[in-house]
């Protein structure tokens, strides 16, 4: 009877029990391999057997046919293939299961055994363990897809975003700016492609690695379910597999997603040259890559309301607080000014950061920040040093904030009675950025400069 099933589960070509078995048009089953061979020595693609002529460029997989010679052989491995007798005992000394008659044969003479499912439990136990790591580590690598997976389309929104602001801005400067615009459209294009073609790598890296520890995973997994010989056979080299170093999880990096101030940033001013009227200038830009996941930029990225929480990709720039976003663009020399109109926010604090600012919670206020604050209808500094309140008459209705990195000074003004508000002076060696935080469920501007002509592109 069983070499009645061997002949039926043997391949017609090599004679043995089939290897990744392929189905052919004519119902016949050969080895993968077999027919490859076959086909090349012979320079024609049909059956070995019946000579049809195969149909498909590709023969598909037995998986059935597959399935049952796998379990055939795992049936037939439980069985000593010396003496044909049920493999009961494991030979400590030589590692692998024997038989009762192969325990009295001189080979084995001396030598320790114990029975086979006793050392199967023992090793399925140590596999089980061998295995968590993994499963542990292809969760974490699960998660890091999914985070990426956001990206891309974080990515994928933010260009389709950009590009039709981008129509919108250049139809009001008419006609004369159709050049402009494509080639500003074709510069989203092309950062979204390279952009997305280094998250798709990381997904594809990942998918790979994945791949490996699910198969590691699952062979480990039907080397559990083996009948103990069968195991105790195979066990020892899953167990070898599984020492293997487990791969690193891969670090987000800074600069991953869209740079949506490069393109969206002073549009109109950059195109200056092109028109005969005088656009606006805001002087500072806000960051979308740095916004809190409670904040919305308006489309010039000059102003920011507070909104509910968003979904947003974790990337380095980006701020965990809802409420604190930072502009495109970073200072570490000369002179600069920039206006915020503050009349609609309940609380906020303005001012200036270092580059190293931390980002993520717990964000230390009072660390690498100088800024100027209005909560709880009191206004106070925000420095390195101690915190102190200070007293305005009336309500500040903006605030004018001027950065002399030459002098070291930094100082705010109220540009409606050009009151002077307070100054910091300090030695600053990092790139300094304006930064914002808006509270409440208000929104904050800031105010454009006048402006004779254009100044470099941010």
């Amino acid at each position: 009877m069983a070499s009645n099933l061997e002949e039926e589960l043997s391949c017609p070509v090599c004679r043995d029990i089939f290897k990744d078995p392929v189905l052919l048009s004519c119902s016949h089953s050969f080895c993968r391999a077999c027919l490859s061979r076959w086909w090349r020595q012979k320079q024609i693609r049909k059956c070995p057997v019946c000579n049809c002529d195969s149909d498909r460029k590709e023969p598909t997989c037995n998986l059935v046919l597959k399935n049952t010679c796998e379990a055939f052989l795992l049936e037939r491995e439980d069985v000593c293939q010396l003496h044909s007798e049920k493999l009961k005992l494991f030979c400590l000394d030589h590692q692998q299961p024997v038989c009762l008659i192969c325990r009295d044969s001189k080979q084995h003479s001396g030598h320790v055994f114990r029975p086979t499912a006793e050392v199967a439990q023992d090793r399925r136990e140590a596999l089980r363990k061998s295995i968590m790591p993994l499963q542990e580590k292809l969760k974490l690598f699960t998660k890091v897809k999914e985070d990426l997976g956001l990206t891309a389309q974080h990515i994928h929104s933010q260009a389709r975003l950009t590009e039709a602001r981008i129509r919108k801005e250049f139809r009001v400067l008419q006609r004369v700016l159709r050049d402009e615009e494509e080639v500003r459209m074709a510069a989203v294009k092309e950062e979204e492609e390279q952009k997305s073609l280094k998250v798709n790598e990381k997904i594809k890296v990942l998918d790979e690695v994945m791949a490996a520890l699910y198969d590691t995973i699952k062979s480990a997994e039907r080397t559990l379910r083996c009948k103990d010989a069968a195991f105790l056979q195979s066990s020892s080299a899953a167990g070898t597999e599984q020492q293997r170093p487990l791969p690193e999880l891969p670090q987000p990096t800074a600069g991953a997603l869209m740079d949506v101030a490069k393109h969206l940033g002073n549009l109109r001013f950059n195109t200056w040259k092109k028109v005969k009227h005088v656009v606006s200038r805001t002087p500072v830009i806000l960051d979308p890559n740095t916004a809190g996941p409670g904040l919305f930029i308006c489309e010039d990225l000059a102003a920011v309301r507070r909104g509910s929480r968003q979904k947003l990709p974790g990337n380095p720039e980006r701020f965990e607080s809802e409420g604190i976003i930072s502009a495109s663009r970073g200072f570490t020399a000369g002179i600069h000014f920039w206006t915020v109109e503050v009349t609609d926010c309940s609380s906020w604090f303005v001012g200036v950061a270092e580059e190293s600012f931390k980002r993520k919670k717990p964000i230390q206020l009072r660390s690498g920040l100088w800024a100027v604050c209005f909560s709880k209808e009191k206004y106070s500094y925000l420095s390195p040093g101690a915190p102190a309140s200070f007293h305005v008459t009336g309500k500040l209705q903006a605030i004018r904030i001027h950065l002399d990195l030459e002098r070291g000074k930094l100082s705010f003004t109220d540009p409606k009675t050009l009151k002077h508000i307070c100054t910091f002076s300090h030695s600053w060696s990092e790139k300094m950025f304006p930064i914002f935080n808006v509270g409440g469920v208000k929104s904050m501007k800031i105010l454009p400069s006048e402006c004779g002509g254009p100044d470099d592109e941010e």
